[in-house]
């Protein structure tokens, strides 16, 4: 991690826009230029991956490409690929909401008008370069696209045995070959328009913090391209999936779905997969949050088919002998570049393999116990409230701090949800009487703790609700990964109080 300093959550589809969703275009330049304004320092976004049902970004069809949704057509207007004209027709969506059914109906035709454009052109030194560079998940990914298309969206699963085992795959229909072009046409526009807004952001002295889900979806290139990494049958089908026991965000635990890796088997070649991964995701961001840390060291194991998470198990995973191959990898910059999401059930083995190779972990404001009170820690012994490592107070200074993230309410959601006496305990611990300075004593009181890098969603700087919050697990309500700002919201006056703590807490 950099020196100390703090910034903004927001994924790019939230970017305020003309069109049915966010993109790279001038909304995404001018929230930069705010962040500046504001005298921040790191941009953290959600992964960037294709999704499909549902619209997680944790559940992508690729866990190297890029979304299309968030590709700027004004950028293409500017190559030349699209006219003014070719967005006649397109709908005026709802601004503070992505819409993805109206964008998944529309945006995709007009890209194709644009690579019917860009076919008619000579081929670029930088687009070969992209095919080849890329090549090792391009290929894979392109044709499963192209094959899901031809497929009607239909999961790899059911599709016939020569496609599903990929035999003869030489042999599709030339239709296939060039909708898997337009896929490929596709990722390049999204590495070329998001390489721009990183330069961009460095030039503003900005950091960008990805996210690296730990799992991948089943219905992904990754899993098709490699099914000899992961625990299926012989047909294909999951025989374990993924998920967490029950927590504090569902008494059933969520049963995610995602395929288990074979860590054996990925040793054999020294986790190369995961290296690659690791590298391609580090040429689009300087950081990267790993999503379920806790994973590395052990995993809930679920048999396929159970309706939810409590018949699973923990089973072991080769958190030490992974990292100490990414260390030899990425030296001392592994900490650098690795923030462990070290939330939920966790054991002195998971800290163990964290502080090893001192990867800062994360801190959560709404988490924390206000008032009178005992907790156990995470090794089992009973402490005072007052000393619970989620306390602003208590903050060690390898870790990131967040009022809450993406899967939490927004700090007023979280506030008004709880009874008299615990918002009295929390004004209390935050030393003011008025409800309507909760957001900015919180993010005062995280921008003085010891914790190295601060992060506040934006819908918190912004003193938002609880219908703004990004999203809510274990559901897939239509307000989930949906919600977005608008030109509006980014003022002068909040920019110059956010800048006004932030220099006060000496992290300019």
């Amino acid at each position: 991690m950099s020196k100390k300093a703090s910034g903004i959550l927001i994924h790019p589809t939230s970017f305020f826009g003309p069109y049915g969703c966010g993109d790279l275009g001038d909304g995404a330049y001018k929230f930069v230029d705010w962040l500046k304004k504001a005298g921040q320092k790191i941009l953290q976004v959600l992964p960037l991956g294709p999704t499909g049902f549902g619209d997680s970004p944790y559940q992508s069809f690729s866990a190297f490409a890029g979304t299309p949704y968030i590709i700027s057509f004004d950028k293409l207007i500017e190559k030349g690929l699209l006219t003014k004209e070719d967005l006649k027709n397109y709908p005026k969506f709802e601004p503070k909401r992505v819409d993805y059914y109206g964008i998944y109906i529309n945006n995709f035709k007009i890209l194709k008008i644009a690579f019917e454009n860009f076919k008619k052109q000579k081929e670029t030194k930088e687009y070969k370069d992209f095919i080849k560079e890329n090549s090792h998940w391009l290929d894979d990914y392109a044709l499963f696209m192209a094959i899901k298309d031809s497929k009607n969206g239909a999961s790899w699963d059911a599709w016939e045995e020569d496609l599903r085992l990929r035999k003869n795959l030489n042999n599709v229909s030339d239709e296939i070959k060039n909708s898997a072009n337009f896929y490929k046409f596709i990722q390049f526009e999204f590495f070329e328009q998001w390489v721009a807004l990183k330069k961009y952001a460095e030039k503003q002295g900005i950091e960008i913090v990805g996210d690296a889900p730990i799992f991948v979806s089943y219905d992904s290139a990754d899993v098709w391209a490699n099914q000899s990494l992961f625990y299926l049958d012989k047909n294909g089908k999951p025989e374990i999936v993924a998920g967490v026991p029950p927590d504090y965000f569902s008494a059933t635990g969520q049963l995610w779905g995602n395929p288990h890796y074979k860590w054996a088997e990925m040793k054999k070649d020294d986790y190369a997969w995961w290296k690659k991964r690791i590298g391609h995701l580090l040429q689009f961001v300087d950081c990267v949050r790993v999503d379920h840390f806790r994973g590395f060291e052990a995993y809930w194991e679920v048999k396929y088919g159970e309706a939810t998470a409590i018949n699973g198990k923990w089973v072991k995973a080769p958190g030490m002998d992974f990292f100490k191959s990414l260390k030899k990898e990425y030296g001392d910059k592994l900490q650098d570049i690795v923030i462990a999401e070290d939330l939920g059930i966790i054991t002195k083995e998971v800290n163990e393999l964290k502080n090893t190779y001192k990867l800062p972990g994360m801190k959560i404001f709404e988490f924390a116990p206000f008032g009178k009170g005992k907790f156990t820690d995470d090794n089992g012994v009973e402490k005072d409230n007052t000393k619970h490592p989620y306390l602003p107070d208590n903050y060690e200074e390898n870790c990131v701090a967040y009022p809450g993230t993406h899967d939490n309410d927004t700090l007023y959601g979280w506030f008004y949800a709880l009874d008299s006496i615990k918002q009295k305990e929390v004004l209390d611990y935050l030393k003011i009487t008025d409800k309507k300075d909760l957001n900015w004593a919180v993010i005062e009181k995280l921008l003085n703790s010891k914790a190295k890098w601060v992060v506040f969603t934006i819908q918190d700087v912004f003193g938002l609700p609880s219908d703004c919050r990004m999203n809510t697990p274990g559901t897939c309500g239509i307000h989930n990964w949906s919600w977005r700002i608008t030109k509006e919201m980014l003022t002068d006056d909040i920019a110059e109080k956010l800048l006004k703590f932030t220099k006060k807490a000496d992290r300019i």
